[in-house]
């Protein structure tokens, strides 16, 4: 399978090297970063040998490739000239971007304008990757399966932030006064976790329900005393990360809720609990890394995006399973 890589970032080059070493071929990277474009992919990716393929500034760079990994940008307002690169190019796109994952709550314009464009040039395009893409969304629909009746979801993802890469851990202010991570988070010069409200209706639009509301909120998590993970240490009184969560209401009920708790020394797990009307049943597991997770998710949805409808999609339109929940 021959790929394009659009964004070669931290989260692209853990893309390509997952390509190459699955055998597929890489036909074009794309980035803006002036200190690697012009160099061979091999190089930035620091292999032993260049690939003969330079990082280009040019989409068009991607023309050769049977499907586009797309990992530039959370919002879809931001990323959705370069998405319309790709389709006017007739290329399947697979993205990162978060709020694509369910673009009709931020962006119901943007998303019917990609999915006429999309389905104009016969392609798919898909949000997705570990969350939202699987954890805290298509994973809950999955384990609802078994359930007659589902009467309340909820899901806690929880990650220690000093083992993952120093740009998330900025995006969470790790280290910082709480106080001053809380205005960054209102002005939004960080964004903490992006996509708590897009979990939340891929299941509702798994089940085909209707919520009257939506919420999502973070908060700070403040050291009681000095802490040291991973070799990452946060003094006493500062921030050691967030706690976010989003929540599904149908009328005053609380029907679904997913909570991401990412901090220095926290616990990694996901657990997920489906409370049926006839039995309950929770999952756990030891927690799943991220950036690796994502990119392979991508990579293992690559090869049989062809075989899905043209057109704009979610991991819901992926799935066999429709969730029975009460409302």
């Amino acid at each position: 399978m021959r790929i394009g890589i659009y964004g070669f970032g931290s989260i692209g080059r853990l893309i390509a090297r997952a390509a190459l070493d699955r055998g597929y071929e890489i036909v074009g990277v794309v980035d803006i970063d002036p200190t690697i474009v012009g160099k061979d992919v091999g190089e930035v990716l620091g292999l032993s040998e260049k690939l003969g393929i330079t990082v280009s500034r040019d989409p068009s760079s991607l023309g050769g490739a049977d499907v586009v990994l797309h990992a530039t940008g959370s919002y879809l307002d931001k990323v959705y000239p370069q998405l319309v690169n790709v389709i006017d190019m007739g290329i399947d796109v697979l993205s990162t971007c978060e709020t694509l994952a369910y673009p009709y709550y931020r962006y119901p314009v943007l998303a019917r304008k990609l999915d006429e464009r999309a389905r104009s040039k016969a392609v798919a395009v898909l949000g997705t990757g570990i969350n939202p893409g699987f954890l805290l969304d298509t994973l809950i629909v999955v384990l609802s399966a078994p359930f007659n009746v589902v009467k309340r979801i909820r899901a806690i993802r929880s990650v220690d932030a000093a083992k993952r890469r120093e740009p998330f851990r900025k995006k969470i202010g790790v280290g910082e006064d709480p106080k001053v991570v809380e205005e960054k988070l209102r002005r939004g010069e960080i964004t903490g976790h992006v996509g708590y409200a897009e979990s939340v209706y891929l299941i509702a639009d798994a089940a085909g329900i209707q919520l009257t509301k939506v919420e999502e909120g973070q908060r700070t998590v403040v050291a009681e005393s000095d802490i040291e993970s991973a070799g990452i240490r946060v003094s006493k009184g500062m921030n050691r990360g967030l706690i976010g969560y989003g929540a599904g209401y149908v009328g005053d009920r609380e029907i679904v809720r997913i909570e991401f708790h990412a901090y220095v020394g926290a616990q990694e797990f996901e657990e997920i609990s489906n409370e049926g009307r006839d039995y309950s049943v929770t999952w756990r597991s030891t927690g799943t890394p991220g950036d690796m997770g994502t990119a392979a998710i991508l990579l293992s949805l690559a090869e049989s995006i062809t075989g899905y409808r043209p057109g704009l999609l979610t991991m819901v339109d992926l799935l066999p399973f429709k969730p029975n929940i009460a409302v």
